[in-house]
């Protein structure tokens, strides 16, 4: 039993371990980060700075922005770290405060992107009672909800995870300290875990996905009826700009968490969290915002200023 509970930190392998490819994955990894903050803190800078965009969708997108932010730095710091240094050590602790942090901000952003497809719901079929069901008291009850459910649900895992122990081996077979894996390094038995883990994801992530999908079921329904044909292409652009991010993130999720530990393939599951850990964080801006002209009319009028 003394021998089962000294381990105090993990070696990460990466993604490759090709010398090769370090400096390449190191550039490429750097570029998206880069562009992923600037993306974000764009987003926060102007839907902060312009009234006019003082709005709940835009106040909903500064929060996904923030999050994203936060989602893909407790990851890709430590990856180029390993990338350029080769030190691929991390402590205990540190490693479960990266998973920790890592479930909750990726479960916030699944919880906005559900109210993000609500106040779309809303602004499409319901159009005169907008302002009256999207009041600020409303749309800040939503944020809190999705930030302090995420944190204390993801608190439960964590105390369900930190009474696992390993004892025969600290490689984790992945780029960061990922849940699966972590699973798969344990020795003692995972099972109650995994119950956790499905249980908090059929009772909040299923749900979440639902609620997407049922609302943009009314909002294409509603679209259809548009006899603008100018109108219809330019919403549909929208919607299926918006289901793209929200597919890619929750079939990704889906794949590597919801299946059984014994089918968990590590080398399809690092493919798959490479998408949603940093890709889908760097795309978010772009497909949300970029390409939005009021967001477009407000930075013009900040970078004047």
């Amino acid at each position: 039993m003394e021998n089962m509970t000294m381990v105090t930190e993990f070696i990460i392998l990466g993604l490759s371990d090709n010398p090769q490819l370090q400096v390449p994955l190191f550039l490429v990894f750097l570029l998206i980060y880069l562009i992923t903050l600037m993306g974000n803190l764009v987003i926060i800078t102007v839907t902060c700075a312009d009234p006019h965009l003082h709005t709940p969708m835009y106040f909903f997108l500064s929060n996904l922005s923030f999050t994203d932010i936060i989602y893909t730095s407790v990851i890709v710091p430590k990856l180029l770290g390993v990338l350029l240094s080769g030190d691929k050590t991390i402590s205990y602790v540190g490693c479960l405060l990266q998973l920790y942090f890592f479930i909750s901000s990726g479960s916030t952003e699944a919880f906005l992107l559900t109210a993000m497809a609500y106040d779309r719901y809303v602004a499409v079929c319901h159009p005169l009672n907008y302002a009256l069901i999207m009041s600020k008291r409303f749309c800040n009850f939503l944020v809190a909800t999705c930030w302090i459910t995420s944190f204390l649900c993801s608190g439960a895992l964590m105390a369900s995870i930190t009474r696992l122990l390993f004892c025969a081996s600290n490689v984790v077979n992945h780029f960061f300290c990922d849940l699966m894996p972590l699973l798969k390094l344990s020795c003692t038995d995972t099972a109650s875990t995994e119950v956790v883990l499905f249980v908090e994801a059929a009772l909040l992530s299923c749900p979440s996905f639902l609620v997407i999908i049922t609302s943009y079921t009314y909002i294409i329904s509603a679209i259809l009826r548009i006899r603008s044909a100018a109108g219809k292409r330019k919403s549909f652009s929208t919607c299926s700009s918006h289901l793209t991010i929200v597919f890619v993130f929750y079939l990704s999720i889906y794949c590597v968490y919801l299946r059984p530990n014994s089918t968990y393939s590590q080398e399809q599951g690092k493919i798959l969290s490479v998408l949603y850990t940093t890709v889908s964080p760097m795309l978010n801006p772009i497909i949300y915002s970029l390409r939005n002209k009021e967001l477009q009319n407000a930075l013009s009028k900040v970078i004047g200023k």
